[in-house]
């Protein structure tokens, strides 16, 4: 799996591509991420591990005084505690502040990157080659950017009824019908579930609405800010502004 980072929603906006065109985007801060642990199948000296390949990434500051003591020890190298007192081996340390959001992310292979390494938008996205052919059947190389795909959790809507949770559509607003609008109507239990008198698992009803991890696929890059850490992806991006995201290159290919 390609490497993903993490980054927060800023907001839409829409930008002129370069062929001319008028393109909604989302704006993403992404990055920098530190790499704050190095996971592997075995250990050096062929001993048992992790027993996968994996970064963990940390993103955003967090102040000391808010960070526990084990938030604390798992960035720093110079924390006493009772393990390092007795002598017990400890894996590398990145040195730096406690991270806000952490997030691991599976690779493929055994990792490029050691602990400590930043990783910014402008190294991870790279423009790739592309093939195209114009209407006359000639073909061309073009440098474009990667694909990617945004995950992302969605807003929060608290408890709905089923017309905005489900789209029905009501009762009828006719004579005799009262307060039907909103109504979700007979739910059937007996004659759909053969008698049981259970209404099925899964069936349609009002609840809680939203906050769900939505994954976006195959989302263009417009352009990428090396200097301020921006990236401009084309479409929409599950989620607040000022949320959360992980964006990463596609795994699914072109749809």
């Amino acid at each position: 799996m390609p490497i993903g980072l993490l980054g927060t929603k800023v907001g839409m906006t829409q930008v002129y591509t370069e062929k001319g065109e008028l393109a909604p985007v989302t704006v993403l801060q992404v990055g920098p991420c530190t790499v704050l642990q190095v996971k592997s199948p075995t250990r050096g000296d062929g001993s048992k591990a992790d027993g996968y390949h994996a970064l963990q990434l940390g993103y955003l500051d967090k102040a000391r005084r808010k960070a526990t003591k084990a938030e604390s020890g798992h960035v720093s190298a110079e924390l006493k505690s009772k393990r390092r007192a007795k002598g017990v081996r400890i894996g590398p340390k990145p040195n730096c502040e406690p991270k806000r959001h952490i997030r691991e992310v599976r690779l493929d292979g055994p990792a490029t990157h050691a602990v400590g390494a930043e990783l910014k938008a402008a190294e991870v996205f790279l423009k790739i080659k592309k093939k195209i052919v114009d209407a006359k059947g000639k073909e061309s190389e073009i440098e474009v950017y990667p694909s990617v795909d945004v995950i992302g959790f969605t807003k929060g809507r608290g408890f709905t009824g089923v017309v905005k949770r489900h789209n029905y559509g009501g009762l009828r607003q006719t004579h005799g019908v009262k307060k039907g609008a909103k109504q979700r109507g007979s739910m059937g239990s007996n004659a759909s579930n053969r008698g049981s008198g259970r209404p099925k698992k899964g069936i349609r009803m009002a609840g809680r609405y939203g906050n769900e991890q939505v994954t976006v696929r195959n989302l263009d890059i417009v352009s990428i800010d090396a200097e301020k850490h921006l990236v401009l992806v084309k479409g929409a991006v599950p989620g607040h502004n000022g949320g959360i995201v992980l964006i990463r290159p596609t795994n699914k290919g072109n749809l």
